[in-house]
């Protein structure tokens, strides 16, 4: 598989590391002259010392045989210029991006880019899964980000503690598809009782999270 990775940042040089080690074809484009030097000493001529956004330089990097294009620099205009060219001017069957403002993530799924990788989020996700708030976390994008992966925590006051399941009002294009009860998966079935504590995971898509929060968190619950 022949990668693309623009950016020769920390994420971009120990990607194209790892990249290499198992066997893949890599090109990492580096605008940087002094960056991109200093990681060819270190790992060879794959470095191309050029800037990304620009698309003779994609070009000249084999961006129209790339089989996936990871951008990865520190700065999110870059990352979607970059993944626009890819994708349409280069007919990149996936592109992947590095989003650090979590806020543009909606921009870039909606200009196409097949995956979105967010530290950001990775890391509040992280945190908030050890602190008891009164909101959904989101735990994952899936496909290229059109569906999420929700987790709600019934708290005391929740409208969903002590119904069935089944019968929760539920937005269309969301569905439940399990309870992680007492640290333990449960199967959710027709009959299950939904208790405090337990935490719910579901499926959907963007816009029904505020009616979902009124399902299982409440409306008037304030974090």
């Amino acid at each position: 598989m022949f990668v693309l990775v623009v950016g020769g940042g920390k994420v971009g040089y120990y990607l194209t590391k790892e990249l290499i080690a198992s066997g893949h074809e890599v090109v990492l484009m580096e605008k940087h002259q002094q960056r991109a030097d200093q990681i060819k000493d270190e790992i060879g001529s794959v470095v191309i010392a050029h800037d990304g956004c620009e698309g003779k330089y994609l070009a000249e990097a084999g961006a129209n045989r790339a089989d996936i294009v990871a951008a990865v620099t520190g700065d999110d205009e870059d990352n979607l210029v970059i993944c626009q060219m890819a994708k349409h001017h280069f007919d990149v069957p996936r592109t992947i991006a590095r989003v650090n403002n979590p806020k543009n993530e909606g921009l870039f799924r909606h200009l196409g880019v097949d995956e979105i990788i967010s530290p950001t989020r990775m890391i509040l996700g992280s945190i908030e899964q050890d602190i008891p708030v009164h909101e959904l976390l989101h735990l994952a994008a899936l496909g290229i980000g059109e569906l999420e992966i929700i987790e709600a925590r019934l708290q005391p006051g929740s409208p969903a503690v002590g119904r069935l399941a089944a019968d929760l009002s539920l937005p269309q294009g969301c569905s439940l598809f399990g309870v992680i009860r007492n640290g333990m998966p449960t199967p959710l079935r027709t009959d299950t009782v939904l208790a405090e504590g337990d935490k719910v995971i579901a499926i959907g898509k963007p816009d029904c999270e505020a009616e979902l929060r009124g399902q299982l968190i409440g409306h008037g619950v304030e974090a």
